[in-house]
């Protein structure tokens, strides 16, 4: 049987060498790692081997490169439980049930979709769209999920509901802005799968680009089936723990 460290490519055995000294506390955050050159010749690898690995553990988040300065232990975030169940779902607003935080937003109105959020919602060629595009900043600030939310103009567009962070309902929240122009919001759907963070993202979330992340595509559909609203929620996995709670039918 071959041993799973001996199988294990060059780059990620060097990582995992690295990834050690950081958890036993012998790199302590903020310790400048030794010049690629110098962890070439210590593992005796070839500089761009080193590179990889250190660009593996800059996307996990142990990591983090200055320009024109080096390679340092980053200061590691404890990880938030994002909880996930019909019970969080029913009473939550925009922000994940029981976020301390808050959040900035940014809305436009008559927006093309594109192709994929237009099959998500439905909709045919030329229907516009209220894009919102959220922000969620921890209590001290720092920025840790993205969300961009999409509605059809066509629902919402001649009420005071249209923008979901202006009117009378701001901030509530999809169900209850529904609710108020008479659409009853019965179910939602979510699917996920792993991603990486472009550059855009990673400097909207202060995070390395490539860093791993799940993005939850959630669409609320209403009593006859239809789609009202679909948002990509980024969930930065070195902020988030992602967990979901199954209600059991007992008989």
């Amino acid at each position: 049987m071959t041993d799973g460290a001996a199988a294990a490519h060059p780059y990620q055995r060097v990582a995992a060498a690295l990834r050690d000294r950081i958890d036993r506390g012998l790199w302590p955050t903020g310790h400048r790692l030794p010049s690629r050159s110098a962890l070439a010749l210590e593992f005796g690898v070839g500089e761009n081997v080193v590179r990889r690995a250190l660009e593996l553990l800059v996307a996990e988040g142990s990591l983090e490169g200055r320009a024109g300065s080096g390679t340092y232990v980053r200061l590691r975030q404890e990880r938030r439980i994002m909880l996930r169940s019909l019970i969080s779902q029913s009473r939550a607003g925009i922000a994940p049930h029981g976020f301390e935080g808050t959040w900035e937003a940014e809305s436009a109105a008559r927006v093309p979709p594109p192709a994929p959020v237009a099959r998500r919602l439905r909709l045919t060629d030329g229907e516009l769209c209220v894009r919102t595009a959220y922000e969620f900043l921890a209590p001290d600030r720092r920025p840790v999920m993205l969300t961009t939310s999409w509605e059809p103009m066509a629902l919402t567009g001649k009420t005071v509901v249209v923008l979901p962070e202006g009117g009378p309902l701001a901030g509530q929240g999809v169900v209850a802005r529904m609710s108020h122009i008479g659409i009853t919001v019965t179910r939602a759907v979510e699917r996920i799968h792993p991603v990486r963070v472009d550059r855009p993202q990673a400097e909207l979330l202060g995070i390395a680009t490539g860093a791993q992340a799940t993005c939850i595509q959630r669409t609320h559909y209403d009593t006859d089936g239809r789609p009202v609203e679909t948002a990509d929620i980024v969930v930065p996995a070195e902020h988030w723990e992602i967990a979901y709670e199954i209600q059991i039918q007992l008989t």
